[in-house]
């Protein structure tokens, strides 16, 4: 999977996440603490101390406007999400290809998520630095990412990614893995697909019977592929 979700966060809530991560006193700290063996060697970057109180309440903020955005709750089919974390990079910082750990463990608890799949929030306008691309690599070809502040692309977990060197100011998002209920990437844009054609068919006054002949074969598929 590969999507764009547009506006995740208001305009006041952008604001307000930008201020309070640019306050004097957030606890940032060498984004290494998080990072695996792997990732530790080219992680080079700042991170939100993901154990304080400002990291908490924003991350709060994050997933309450991810549960009302209709068009992640559809594509992506949450069943847990990782607290959301929050990086900056200045000049010169970087992140080299890795790719995110399979399972991780929840902070402050004995849960542990499947990383499905992987999002980044942009906080920064995007005049307001240059580099600090997400790349995100396969063998057919890169796809480069930045985007503008308040929009958030979501990504195979297994996919190897970079975030190449800012080289102008300073990139700022919000980063978290989500386990879906679908596991399957096809499956999962499959159902996509149809919630999103029976959404258009409602909207046009489509015939009321065929709707609801249409949902009840999404919902089979969902409870027959689902896992919870």
């Amino acid at each position: 999977m590969f999507l764009r979700i547009p506006s995740v966060l208001s305009e006041e809530e952008l604001r307000e996440t930008c201020a309070a991560l640019d306050a004097a006193g957030a606890p940032w700290v060498d984004g290494r603490v998080t990072a695996g063996h792997q990732g530790a060697q080219v992680k080079n970057n700042e991170q939100l101390d993901e154990s304080s109180a400002l990291a908490r309440e924003l991350g709060t903020t994050v997933l309450k406007s991810l549960e009302r955005h209709s068009i992640f709750i559809s594509a992506i089919l949450p069943n847990k999400v990782y607290p959301p974390m929050f990086n900056r990079y200045g000049v010169g910082m970087h992140f080299g290809t890795h790719v995110d750990g399979v399972v991780r463990a929840v902070p402050g608890s004995v849960h542990k998520l499947r990383t499905d799949l992987s999002a980044t929030l942009f906080l920064a306008p995007l005049q307001s630095y240059d580099g600090g691309e997400l790349v995100i690599e396969s063998d057919c070809g890169d796809q480069s990412v930045k985007l503008a502040a308040g929009d958030m692309i979501v990504y195979s977990s297994g996919s190897r990614h970079r975030v190449n060197a800012v080289t102008r100011g300073r990139r700022v998002a919000c980063v978290f893995w989500i386990q879906s209920l679908i596991r399957d990437d096809k499956r999962r844009e499959q159902l996509f697909e149809l919630d999103r054609t029976i959404q258009r068919l409602t909207q046009s006054g489509s015939d009321a019977d065929c709707l609801v002949r249409l949902a009840a074969h999404y919902h089979a598929l969902l409870r027959d592929w689902s896992e919870l």
